[in-house]
């Protein structure tokens, strides 16, 4: 997400005069630094690899440890132990070819007003609202599990700004979709990320890489095969990916908004990414229509949770 979107502000401009602007496709590619100096090296291309095949090994060590951390964690913790065993979920069927796309923006300052009551961040929320929004529809479908569902969550590990490859890691959240306070959830869903990322903290972007690749392994395979229904790691995808801070144009032609439109697959039945852009966040829900039947009534379900924290929080 973060690539694409670094891809698609290089088409657009904050200058309102400015012309002759191409697509997206059919953007000028960036040069690397080194490339066209002396041509392909094979000395150059094996010291790269064997410096990159030195970083995977040297992540041994903290990978193993973390994961011991998590698993003997998950052991004592009956709650941590959603981590490994996300709830049974009719969001995580299998799914046909039919999808519903349904997209909202809201006011980043509403948002924003909830973080400084409750000390937390913007993502906290909007994952709060996704909760909450996840939590009324399955009760109006008499299908909300007892245990809390786990969203899966990616985060950026990019230092730079490049826009090739995928440089992510992972966050498993349990969003307390058991509990009935809204203001409640919001504290949950902010101390389960506050400690995925104090677990991230003291590691690299391999180390980081190696060790979510490991974590959802399980999940992998029961994603590709439904042969591992017990290791369902997780029930629903939410993505927040930030977007341009100020106005842009395209050819003179101002961006009102933008709406992400992401990935449905078997036993993933839905994604909520969302985006930031000025003043906005833009939500976009893509699920099978035929499993999640009126779908967009969530849009509804996102305003009553964001309406539901702001009365908590007296605003």
């Amino acid at each position: 997400g973060v690539s694409a979107m670094r891809l698609f502000q290089r088409m657009l401009s904050q200058d309102p005069e400015q012309r002759g602007m191409p697509p997206i496709w059919s953007l000028p590619r960036r040069s690397r630094s080194g490339d066209g100096d002396e041509g392909p090296s094979m000395w150059r291309n094996v010291a790269h690899l064997l410096g990159e095949s030195g970083k995977q090994l040297g992540t041994v060590p903290a990978v193993t440890k973390a994961l011991l951390n998590t698993v003997n964690r998950a052991r004592k913790d009956p709650a941590y132990d959603s981590i490994f065993h996300a709830p049974r979920c009719v969001l995580n069927g299998k799914i046909t070819g039919s999808r519903r796309f349904a997209a909202q923006s809201y006011d980043l300052k509403r948002i924003r007003a909830v973080c400084t009551a409750f000390g937390t961040t913007v993502n906290d929320v909007v994952m709060t609202m996704c909760a909450t929004a996840l939590r009324t529809y399955l009760m109006n479908q008499d299908a909300l599990p007892e245990k809390p569902l786990v969203a899966m969550v990616p985060v950026s590990l990019r230092t730079d700004d490049s826009s090739g490859g995928n440089q992510v890691g992972i966050i498993l959240a349990s969003l307390g979709t058991h509990l009935n306070d809204a203001a409640e959830r919001l504290r949950y869903i902010h101390e389960d990320v506050k400690a995925s990322k104090q677990r991230y903290a003291a590691m690299s972007p391999e180390e980081i890489l190696n060790y979510t690749a490991l974590l959802l392994a399980p999940a992998s395979f029961n994603l590709l095969t439904g042969l591992a229904p017990k290791w369902q790691t997780f029930n629903v995808v939410i993505s927040n990916v930030p977007g341009p801070k100020e106005p842009s144009y395209w050819n003179g032609a101002r961006l009102e908004g933008m709406y992400p439109v992401s990935i449905a697959m078997d036993r993933i039945a839905l994604n909520m990414t969302l985006t930031s852009y000025c003043d906005q966040v833009e939500f976009g829900l893509i699920g099978c229509r035929r499993t999640l039947p009126s779908l967009q009534r969530m849009l509804d379900y996102l305003e009553e949770g964001l309406t539901e924290l702001e009365q908590a929080a007296g605003l």
